[in-house]
């Protein structure tokens, strides 16, 4: 059974273009729930190239997907506020960066533009955060949006507590489709905190 089936989800990637690639991969695994998706993309992923891939790629493959162009700039997403309602808008990649901005109120990129008009309308956001400094300078930031009502987060782990030890990684590939059903039905899906990898 498809378990999004029905379901209009939005998926709004910024940039931590190291992520990108399992991003594309749970892509795939919303579309084949049965998922509706609506693309967006950041300003940073729609102009920087590095060495994980370059943007015409990423927007390629994100068509290919979903069978949609990425939504690129803060005037395409501003109507989901007024008008086109999603079930569930999740942030994945989530960087550090946008974390501070959504914290903030700032509403500078078609990411955090899209996440403030979800919450105009009282729906489900779902973080799926991966940042450096997630325990550093950030952690203010992190704490803000844990108590923040309608935001809800991907399980995630420190990823090299001894290499990195600030920075924390969410566990998309378990916990993903579990976290967006959660929201959904209001709640946050538990663990919250995993322990680390297993080798």
């Amino acid at each position: 059974m498809q378990q999004l089936a029905g379901k209009r989800i939005g998926v709004a990637m910024s940039a931590s273009h190291c992520n990108l690639g399992r991003a594309m991969a749970q892509l795939r695994r919303l579309r084949d729930e049965g998922a509706e998706i609506i693309p967006i993309i950041s300003t940073n992923v729609r102009t920087t190239e590095t060495r994980f891939g370059k943007p015409d790629d990423w927007i390629t493959q994100i068509e290919q997907i979903t069978g949609r162009l990425p939504l690129m700039t803060i005037p395409e997403v501003e109507p989901f506020g007024p008008q086109v309602k999603l079930d569930c808008l999740v942030v994945m990649p989530c960087t550090g960066n946008t974390m501070a901005k959504l914290a903030n109120a700032i509403n500078d990129t078609p990411v955090c533009m899209a996440a403030k008009a979800q919450m105009r309308n009282h729906r489900p956001v779902v973080l799926a955060v991966t940042t450096n400094d997630g325990l550093g300078m950030n952690a203010r930031n992190l704490g803000a949006l844990l108590v923040a009502r309608n935001i809800y987060f991907v399980p995630f782990r420190q990823d090299d507590p001894f290499g990195k030890p600030t920075s924390i990684d969410a566990d998309i590939e378990h916990y993903l489709v579990p976290t967006i059903l959660a929201a959904m039905e209001g709640r946050q899906v538990q663990p919250l905190l995993l322990g680390p990898k297993q080798a």
